[in-house]
C-alpha cells in the first residue's frame, strides 16, 4: 500500500476514535499538555500492523472503539503479590483510585498526589513533566497510544521522591468488571540523590492503556518492579518513559503471566554521564497469548551503562515478541550496552519473534546483543531424572533456571523471591 494512502487511513481511524471524545477539564498546565497530545494523535493516526514497530503485533484490539468482555480471573485463596512486604498501598479498581482501600498518601521522603486532584490546580510540580516525555518519544518512532493516554487519562498518581523512603510505594490494580476499559497515567520525579522503589501488580482492567513518565535527577535512583497479573483475557498497552541525569540509575523489571495481548514499551534516555538503565522481563504464556516487549534506549552521554535482559517461556500456541534497540550518540563515548533476548519453547506450537538492533555513532564503546530460541535441554532433563527428580518437577527447575538471569536484575532479593514463588506456582498449576 502506498505510504500516503496508509497515512490517510491511520489518520481517518484516529478521527473516528476521537469523534465522540471530549478532553477532560483541568487546570491550564494539564489542559495545554492534553491539547498537544490530542493534536499528536490526530496528526499521527492510529497504529497498524503495517507500521515497522507493530509488524509482529496487531494493535486493533487496543484501538477498537468497544471492549470485548473478558472473564474475571478467580484469585480466591491466592495471596497477593508482595503481600508479605511492608509497603504503602495505593489501590485502583478497574482503573479508578479507591481511597478507602488505599493507605493514606503520607510517607517520609515522598510527595504523592492523585492525578485527578492535581489536574484541577493551576500550578503543580508535574506541570513541566506531564506529557513531556511522551512528546519526546514520538521521534524517531511514533507512539500514538501513549499520546492518546496523555490526552484522555484522568486517573493515576504523581510521585515526587525527595529523600529515601523506608517503604516501597505499591500500586495495586484490581479488576471487578468484565468490560473495564482503563487509562492510567503516572508521573514520577526522583530528585537529586533521592532513591525509591515503586511496585505494580494486578491486571488493571479488561483493556488498559497505561503510561508512566519518570524523571530521575542527578544521582537519583528508581527501582521499578511490576507483576502484570494473571487474567487470561485482558489486553493492554503500557509505556514506560524515563529520562536519567548524571549518575542516575534505573532498574525496571516486569513479570507477565497470561493475557490475550500485552504490549510493554520502554523508552529510556541516558542524558547525563555515568548513568545506568537496566530493563528486564520474565514472561510465561500458554495458549492464546501474545506478548510484546519493545525497548528503545538512547545513550546521549559518556560512560553510561544499559542492560536489556528478556526471557520468555511459551507453549500451546503462545507468541512472544522482543524488539530492542540500543542507540549510541556520537558524544556517548565509553558506553557499555548489553542486550539479550531468549525464549524457551515448550512445544512446537509456540513462537518467538525477535528484532535486536544496535545503532552506534561513537567509536569507543562496548555493545553486544544476542537472541536465541530453543527447547529444554534433553541432557539436563536426563541428569535430573536420573537422580530421582520427577519429570514435571525437573522441567520446572530447568525453566526457573532459564528465567533466573532476568530475575537477577531485581536488586532486592525479597521481591525477586516473591516473584520466583509466583512462577513456581504457575508451573505447578499448569503441570
Amino acid at each position: 500500500m502506498p505510504r500516503a494512502k496508509l497515512k490517510a487511513q491511520k489518520v481517518e481511524a484516529a478521527q473516528a476514535l476521537l469523534a465522540d471524545r471530549t478532553l477532560p477539564e483541568g487546570g491550564a498546565w494539564i489542559t495545554k499538555a492534553r491539547n498537544a497530545a490530542q493534536a499528536r494523535v490526530r496528526d499521527m493516526g492510529l497504529p497498524t500492523k503495517r507500521d515497522e514497530y507493530w509488524r509482529y503485533t496487531d494493535p486493533r484490539r487496543l484501538t477498537d472503539a468497544g471492549v470485548v468482555a473478558g472473564a474475571l480471573h478467580d484469585t480466591k485463596g491466592e495471596p497477593l503479590v508482595f503481600d508479605q512486604i511492608d509497603r504503602i498501598k495505593l489501590v485502583f479498581v478497574d482503573g479508578v483510585f479507591d481511597e478507602q482501600a488505599s493507605d493514606p498518601l503520607v510517607l517520609d521522603g515522598v510527595e504523592i498526589c492523585q492525578l485527578s486532584q492535581a489536574a484541577r490546580t493551576d500550578l503543580h510540580w508535574a506541570r513541566d513533566l506531564y506529557g513531556s516525555l511522551d512528546a519526546r518519544a514520538q521521534s524517531p518512532v511514533e507512539r500514538p497510544l501513549a499520546s492518546l493516554n496523555t490526552a484522555y487519562a484522568t486517573e493515576g498518581v504523581l510521585i515526587r521522591v525527595t529523600g529515601k523512603p523506608q517503604k516501597p510505594i505499591s500500586l495495586i490494580y484490581l479488576r471487578k468488571s468484565e468490560t473495564a476499559d482503563a487509562m492510567l497515567h503516572h508521573v514520577i520525579r526522583v530528585e537529586a540523590g533521592a532513591e525509591a522503589t515503586v511496585l505494580e501488580n494486578g491486571p488493571i482492567a479488561t483493556r488498559f492503556n497505561q503510561v508512566m513518565e519518570v524523571d530521575i535527577a542527578d544521582g537519583g535512583t528508581l527501582h521499578h518492579i511490576r507483576a502484570q497479573g494473571r487474567d487470561h483475557e485482558r489486553v493492554g498497552s503500557a509505556h514506560l518513559f524515563a529520562r536519567l541525569g548524571e549518575g542516575a540509575h534505573l532498574k525496571s523489571f516486569t513479570l507477565t503471566a497470561n493475557g490475550a495481548l500485552i504490549r510493554n514499551d520502554s523508552i529510556i534516555w541516558l542524558d547525563g554521564a555515568g548513568g545506568s538503565a537496566h530493563v528486564a522481563g520474565a514472561t510465561v504464556g500458554d495458549g492464546a497469548f501474545h506478548h510484546d516487549d519493545t525497548v528503545f534506549i538512547t545513550h546521549g552521554a559518556p560512560r553510561c551503562e544499559s542492560r536489556q535482559v528478556f526471557k520468555k517461556v511459551l507453549r500451546g500456541g503462545a507468541v512472544g515478541v522482543f524488539q530492542g534497540k540500543i542507540l549510541v550518540d556520537q558524544i556517548a563515548q565509553l558506553t557499555d550496552g548489553y542486550q539479550i533476548s531468549q525464549s524457551l519453547l515448550l512445544d512446537e506450537n509456540a513462537q518467538f519473534l525477535a528484532k535486536p538492533e544496535l545503532e552506534i555513532y561513537a567509536d569507543d564503546v562496548k555493545c553486544s546483543h544476542g537472541s536465541t530460541s530453543g527447547e529444554i535441554d534433553d541432557n539436563q532433563l536426563f541428569y535430573l531424572r536420573a537422580r530421582g527428580v520427577p519429570e514435571d518437577t525437573a522441567k520446572t527447575l530447568l525453566v526457573l533456571a532459564f528465567l533466573a538471569e532476568a530475575l537477577d536484575e531485581i536488586a532486592d532479593s525479597a521481591f525477586a523471591d516473591d516473584l520466583r514463588t509466583r512462577l513456581e506456582a504457575w508451573f505447578e498449576r499448569r503441570g
